[in-house]
């Protein structure tokens, strides 16, 4: 029911069967909890970005520009996304593979060429408890593992994505100055 300030309260009550439903019920609280504090934040500014994606077709060439354009060769990260079911925008779980990640909220529409895309993004510590939550209270609606080559080329992050069993992508994302990246974009072939 609405509370204060469009706070919305729900009541919890225990069934009395031991177990399974007072864990499905915890669960359910837990997910409600943390995706009302992500959706609250849509009524406020969410930050934004514009992203272009593209696949690559020659990812050393595509690696040997950006590092060239970035000075730098990049830096590894591996990821484990996991998508959940989400009636409004977006929501995924990204595992660094190293014990971190990221509960990510996101906004954006389907279509082809550069995309404003609002997002919500909270850290955790422990995403492997968080998937098992999310999973059992939403349900997985995908998954995807990729290697991540990450370059920053002035205020534009520029990503080399190899994706397990799809191939080679390239992604740009930048919070200002969309006609800066589609000239970089140029530049990286």
């Amino acid at each position: 029911s609405p509370g204060p300030r469009g706070y919305i309260f729900l009541v919890v009550g225990e069934t009395g069967v031991p177990g399974g439903n007072l864990r499905r019920t915890n669960a359910a609280l837990c997910v409600f909890v943390l995706i009302s504090s992500l959706l609250q934040k849509r009524y406020t500014v969410m930050p934004s970005n514009v992203e272009i994606k593209a696949t690559v077709s020659d990812p050393g060439k595509f690696a040997e520009k950006s590092s060239e354009l970035s000075e730098s060769e990049g830096a590894i990260i591996r990821q484990h996304d996991t998508f959940f079911n989400c009636s409004t925008g977006r929501l995924k779980l990204r595992d660094f593979m190293d014990g971190t990640g990221q509960l990510i909220f996101y906004e954006r529409p389907d279509t082809d060429g550069p995309k404003l895309s609002r997002y919500s993004i909270s850290p955790t510590n422990d995403p492997s408890t968080l998937r098992a939550v999310l999973s059992d209270a939403l349900g997985v609606k995908g998954e995807v593992r990729k290697e991540r080559r990450l370059f920053l080329i002035g205020q534009t992050r520029v990503h080399l994505d190899t994706v397990e069993g799809l191939g080679h992508y390239m992604e740009l994302e930048v919070s200002k100055e969309l006609s800066r990246s589609l000239s970089l974009m140029k530049l990286l072939g």
